[in-house]
């Protein structure tokens, strides 16, 4: 990896590449092992793991699948011991460049507590679809603040404007869709069941 490219990705990428290396490796896992529980090429997991390209949204949520976490949970382990007050300064952020995807960890998983609280931003044509959830079962509450969101769930799209809020529980295949002129700034409430 050449040090132009070192210097792209963000600490937390770094951290992340790290923290998934050694969870397949707590698993016992070799890449292809991996590969074929996740449905992702040995090569993508590698680069993933040393750091190569920073992952996807859909990615850590296949790997988020397989480990039995949520993604926020992932993130949390990368991060620094949670505390009871998150100042905005000190939230988490990731982004997925590719997707056009920002993520906020506002109040971040923790120990004995089960929700937690995300910022999403979507820019204008950002389209996602995860396979399934990190977490069968997972409780969402999805708050639009800005923009127009749209949100399959079980085949049936919902059309969410600014005010607007969805409540589900996923089971199957999603997907996140800002269809625009503006980015999609919303809030998602996420309960383990």
């Amino acid at each position: 990896m050449g040090s132009a490219e070192e210097a792209v990705l963000a600490p937390v990428d770094l951290r992340l590449a790290a923290r998934l290396a050694e969870l397949r490796a707590q698993h016992g896992w070799s890449l292809g092992e991996l590969a074929d529980r996740s449905g992702v090429s040995r090569s993508t997991l590698s680069r993933a793991e040393r750091a190569e390209t920073s992952p996807t949204a859909a990615l850590l949520n296949r790997l988020c699948h397989v480990y039995g976490r949520t993604m926020s949970q992932l993130l949390s382990e990368v991060e620094s011991e949670p505390v009871s007050v998150v100042r905005a300064g000190e939230q988490a952020v990731w982004e997925d460049k590719a997707s056009g995807f920002v993520r906020r960890s506002v109040s971040p998983p923790a120990a004995g507590m089960r929700g937690e609280l995300v910022e999403g931003r979507l820019t204008a044509g950002a389209d996602i679809a995860y396979d399934g959830p990190s977490v069968p079962g997972l409780e969402q509450h999805i708050w639009v603040l800005e923009g127009t969101l749209h949100v399959t769930d079980r085949d049936v799209e919902h059309r969410l404007a600014a005010g607007d809020c969805l409540r589900m529980r996923v089971w199957g295949a999603t997907r996140f869709r800002s269809p625009g002129p503006e980015e999609v700034r919303y809030v998602l409430v996420v309960v383990k069941p």
